[in-house]
C-alpha cells in the first residue's frame, strides 16, 4: 500500500466510523434503544467490483461488529441501465463473500410512492417548486463561487407547482421540459444546496415498475428517504457524498420521516493498474475487449472468483487496508499478496507441466511403473497424501533443459549435475534428441535406483535443482491460461488518458497441450491448486469440462509486494 492509504485507526484498533458509532451509542439521543442498522445500496446497472467490496465489507462488517443489522437495497431509481441480471449477480457475489441480509432485501423503487408524497408535501410547505429551465439555461444560471444561482420559477405559487408536478407524473410533458427543485439557498457556497433537482422527467420503462412512472427521484432525494423508512441508523457511504451530507440532512429533517439516520463518509478504494468505473468496465465488455463481466482479468467479483480469488483473501484485503478518510491508491500486488497467503495455507500441491518436453529415463525398465505417496499440503497434515505414478517416460518443463547451459545453470543439461525429480529419484542428463529443425523433442537421462524419494543412499550432496514432472503414461492434457494485468499503465483512469489506450496486449496467454497429474481429471470448480514451481491455479468455472480441462493462473508464486 502507499503511505497515503494508512487508515484512521485508534489505539484500540477501532476505525473512525466505529468511534462515531460508539459516541452515538453513548450519547443516546436519536439512536436511543436502536440497534446499529446499516445498508448496502448498489445500483443494479453492472456487476460488483473490488471497490464495491470494500464498501459492502464496511456496511455488513460494521453491523456484525455491533450485533446489528444490514439491509441489501437495490438503488434502482435510474432505469436507464438497470437489469434483473445485475440484481441476481449482486446477490450471488455478496453471498459468496459470506454476508447475508436475511429477509431485509429491498428496492429503492419500493418507496417511489412515499417519495412522491414527500415531494408534494415539500411543495405545500413552500420548500419545493417546479422549474422550467432548459438544461442549457440551468447550466447558465448555476452561478459561480461569487455569483448566486438563479431561477425565474423559484417564486411560483405552491398550487401551480403542485398542479404541474401532478401533470409531470401523468406524463403530459416530454423529457427535460421540467424538474422539481428544492427551495433551499441559491447563494450557498455548497453547490449541492443551490436548489437541487429532486425529480426529473424520464419516459423510460423501469425493470420493476414497468411504465407506471415517467418521473424519477434523484439519488440525493431518494436515498435519505429510503434510509429513514428502513430505520437505518448509520448510512455509510463513499467520500464523494461528503458535500451532499447537508442535503441528506435537509431531506431527513423536512420530510416528516420516521427516523433520522446519520451519514458517515469514507474514502473509496483505488487500486493501481485497474479501472473501477462501471461505465468503463461495461465498455470493455460491450466492445469485446474482454470475454465478459466475469473475465478473470476484470476487477469484478465474479471475474476475481473465476480467476481463483477466495472470499477469505478478499475480506482479508479489505480489512487490512483499513477505513480511511483520505483518498489513496493501494497496490494491486497487495491484493495478490493476500490471495497468495490464503492459497499457501489451503491449496493442494500438484505437479503440472505448462510447456512439456518428454524425458526418457533410459535405464528404467520398459513397461515398469511404480507409485509414490506425496503430501497434499505441508501446511495442512489433515489433508493427507495422494498417489502419483512414475515410469520410464515423463514430461518436464522445456525451460528445465539447456543443451548448452548458461552460467550457474543447475537444471538439466548433458553431463550436468544430478537433479531431483520431485518426490521420486535422482537423475543425471545424458543427452537429447532433436527434430529436423533442431528443436529438442526428447531429453535423455539415467536415474539412481537407490535414491527413491529423491534421497541418495550414500547421503551425497545433490548440486542440481529439484525438477517437477508428470508421468507420461497417466498425464492428463489441459489448457492453462496465464493472466497478467489488464492495463500497462498504473493509472489508466487518469484524466488525461484514454483508458483503452492503456490495455495490455499480453494480458492473457493461453497455453494448450499442458500436462497435469491424472488426479486433476476429477477436479471440480472452484478448487485451487499450487502447481509446484509454477503458480496457483484454479479450474475455470465456465470453459472447463470433462475431457477439456482449463486452468486459470490465479497468482504466481513470487510475491512482489514490498512489505
Amino acid at each position: 500500500m502507499t503511505e497515503e492509504s494508512s487508515a484512521l485507526i485508534t489505539e484500540e484498533g477501532k476505525n473512525f466510523i466505529h468511534q462515531f458509532i460508539d459516541e452515538d451509542i453513548a450519547e443516546g439521543g436519536r439512536f436511543q434503544g436502536m440497534a446499529v442498522h446499516t445498508r448496502f445500496p448498489p445500483e443494479p446497472n453492472g456487476y460488483l467490483h473490488i471497490g464495491h467490496c470494500k464498501a459492502l465489507c464496511i456496511d455488513f462488517g460494521t453491523a456484525e461488529k455491533y450485533g446489528g443489522l444490514c439491509n441489501l437495497r437495490m438503488d434502482d431509481t435510474n432505469p436507464t441501465k438497470e437489469d434483473v441480471e445485475y440484481v441476481e449477480a449482486i446477490q450471488e457475489d455478496i453471498h459468496w463473500l459470506g454476508f447475508d441480509w436475511g429477509d431485509r432485501f429491498f428496492y429503492a423503487s419500493d418507496y417511489f410512492e412515499k417519495m412522491y408524497e414527500c415531494a408534494e408535501a415539500l411543495i405545500r410547505k413552500g420548500l419545493a417548486y417546479v422549474c422550467q429551465l432548459t438544461p442549457e439555461e440551468f447550466k447558465e444560471y448555476r452561478g459561480d463561487v461569487n455569483t448566486p444561482a438563479r431561477s425565474p420559477w423559484r417564486d411560483r405559487p405552491a398550487e401551480e407547482s403542485l398542479d404541474l408536478f401532478r401533470r409531470m407524473r401523468a406524463g403530459e410533458f416530454p423529457n427535460g421540459a421540467m424538474t422539481l427543485r428544492a427551495r433551499i439557498d441559491l447563494s450557498s457556497g455548497n453547490f449541492n444546496m443551490r436548489d437541487p433537482v429532486l425529480y426529473r422527467i424520464n419516459h423510460m420503462h423501469h425493470h420493476r415498475q414497468g411504465d407506471k412512472w415517467c418521473i424519477y427521484p434523484m439519488y440525493d432525494f431518494a436515498h435519505p428517504i429510503e434510509d429513514a423508512m428502513e430505520g437505518i441508523t448509520h448510512s455509510l457511504c463513499s467520500l464523494e457524498f461528503e458535500d451532499h451530507r447537508p442535503l441528506y440532512d435537509w431531506v431527513v429533517n423536512n420530510c416528516g420521516l420516521p427516523s433520522k439516520p446519520r451519514q458517515i463518509e469514507f474514502a473509496r478504494l483505488g487500486i493501481n493498474y485497474t479501472v473501477m468505473s462501471k461505465r468503463k468496465l461495461r465498455l470493455l465488455v460491450e466492445e469485446g475487449r474482454v470475454s465478459g463481466w466475469d473475465d478473470p482479468r476484470m476487477p469484478t467479483l465474479c471475474g476475481l472468483r473465476r480467476r481463483g480469488y477466495t472470499p477469505a483473501s478478499i475480506r482479508n484485503f479489505c480489512e487490512r487496508i483499513g477505513v480511511a478518510k483520505a483518498s489513496s491508491t493501494v497496490e494491486f500486488a497487495f491484493l495478490e499478496h493476500c490471495l497468495r497467503e490464503d492459497l499457501n495455507e489451503t491449496a493442494q500441491r500438484v505437479m503440472a507441466v505448462i510447456r512439456p518436453v518428454k524425458l526418457t529415463v533410459t535405464n528404467y525398465p520398459e513397461g515398469q511403473s511404480e507409485v509414490f505417496s506425496v503430501e497434499n499440503n505441508p501446511n495442512r497434515p489433515e489433508d493427507g497424501n495422494r498417489t502419483i505414478t512414475f515410469s520410464r517416460e515423463l514430461y518436464v518443463e522445456a525451460e528445465d533443459f539447456m543443451e548448452v547451459p548458461a552460467p550457474k545453470y543447475k537444471r538439466l543439461y548433458p553431463g550436468g549435475p544430478e537433479c531431483r525429480l520431485k518426490g521420486a529419484y535422482l537423475i543425471r542428463c545424458t543427452g537429447c534428441k532433436k527434430d529436423e529443425n533442431g528443436n529438442v523433442v526428447e531429453i535423455l537421462a539415467e536415474y539412481d535406483p537407490e535414491s527413491r524419494g529423491g534421497n541418495p543412499a550414500d547421503g551425497r550432496k545433490v548440486k542440481g535443482a529439484t525438477i517437477h514432472w508428470v508421468d507420461a503414461a497417466t498425464a492428463v492434457e489441459a489448457e492453462c491460461r496465464l493472466y497478467d494485468s489488464l492495463f500497462t499503465d498504473p493509472a489508466p483512469d487518469g484524466a488525461d488518458k484514454n483508458f483503452l489506450d492503456c490495455l495490455n496486449p499480453a494480458s492473457l496467454e493461453s497455453v494448450t497441450g499442458c500436462k497435469v497429474e491424472a488426479g486433476l481429471a476429477s477436479a471440480v470448480s472452484p478448487a485451487s491448486f499450487q502447481f509446484m514451481r509454477v503458480g496457483y491455479f484454479c479450474l475455470d468455472s465456465r470453459d472447463s469440462r470433462p475431457g477439456h480441462l482449463v486452468f486459470n493462473r490465479s497468482v504466481g508464486l513470487k510475491d512482489s509486494f514490498k512489505k
